[in-house]
């Protein structure tokens, strides 16, 4: 899971639902306040993470003049962006990407999004943005010289190599003192990845991505064990479950996202004991039953471990 070692910023976006009528659209049944998180990882080059794990929608404003070029990479759910005060949007569903560039006016982010919707956005400006091409700008539509005073956008598939470079960005397992100098990397990585329309680059490093049954599987053991996180499978038994070789199982997990089965495991339990704390309705004991520990005292040790304080002194920080 995104870690607290680059300049992070949670915003909590108020919503007037009178604002734009939006109570009075069908497809919208609840609007809720929606919050995310923006990355800092250097000047003119941002991270937005939208996660809604509540179970209405949520809609959420963030401000993006046209200085920016903005990716938006849809891992999970379905996600609404919603232009011009309301006259139009565009549909974004999971392992989706939309490209948005606008020459001539703001592209202020305005997103509905449905209840386990998971995106990552990655917005730059457009000089740097530039400076990564400037050999080869020809080849971006919208960096040639006749493309002028215009607006660009492009909805595709995420392909494999993406899905997996995004998997990295959300889960690591790195010391803290290269954890920067990764994030970048993978920021340039699944950018250089967009633009590449070969759509074989780097199955000879990674033969096991090129099968999408294998990336499938994959994908289906990281839900099962997040299912059933408190009584996880055995890796013998996940292996069989999803119809790959142990071998298989162990190698795919790690090249998809970067860790290990119970490694992923137990980042992902931490995140959800963090934010279980967070929302006051839960002591200590309760969130450390909710994730799966039989004992308070094995909980506390792994919560410390990971977050370098014990879960009641987390508490107390962020009252």
């Amino acid at each position: 899971m995104f870690g607290f070692w680059m300049t992070t910023e949670l915003f909590r976006v108020n919503i007037n639902n009178t604002r734009m009528n939006v109570k009075t659209d069908p497809r919208i049944k609840s609007i809720a306040q929606g919050s995310y998180e923006r990355l800092l990882v250097e000047s003119g080059l941002y991270v937005l993470k939208i996660q809604n794990d509540n179970e209405v929608v949520e809609e959420v404003f963030h401000d993006i003049d046209r200085n920016y070029i903005q990716f938006h990479f849809s891992l999970k759910g379905d996600a609404q962006f919603i232009f011009n005060k309301g006259a139009y949007h565009l549909q974004v569903t999971d392992e989706n990407s939309l490209l948005l560039y606008n020459t001539q006016k703001d592209l202020p982010l305005h997103l509905w999004v449905q209840p386990g919707t998971r995106i990552l956005s990655i917005v730059m400006t457009i000089q740097k943005f530039h400076a990564l091409f400037s050999e080869d700008a020809g080849h971006i539509p919208f960096l040639s010289e006749s493309f002028g005073e215009k607006k660009y956008y492009a909805q595709e598939m995420l392909t494999p190599n993406m899905a997996v470079v995004l998997s990295q960005l959300i889960n690591y397992n790195l010391h803290p003192s290269i954890r920067r100098l990764y994030f970048k990397g993978k920021v340039l990585e699944l950018i250089a990845l967009y633009f590449n329309k070969t759509g074989d680059a780097d199955l000879e490093q990674c033969p096991f991505l090129a099968d999408e049954e294998n990336v499938r599987r994959i994908k289906r053991a990281k839900e099962i064990i997040i299912e059933q996180m408190v009584e996880p499978p055995s890796l013998d038994q996940l292996a069989k479950e999803i119809g790959l070789s142990l071998k298989k199982l162990k190698e795919g997990f790690k090249q998809i996202y970067g860790d290990t089965v119970y490694g992923f495991l137990l980042d992902h339990k931490m995140e959800m004991a963090r934010k279980l704390l967070e929302s006051g309705k839960y002591n200590v004991n309760e969130v450390g039953l909710r994730v799966g520990y039989s004992t308070a005292s094995h909980f506390i040790s792994s919560f410390k471990k990971k977050y370098g304080t014990t879960p009641k002194k987390y508490v107390t920080s962020i009252s």
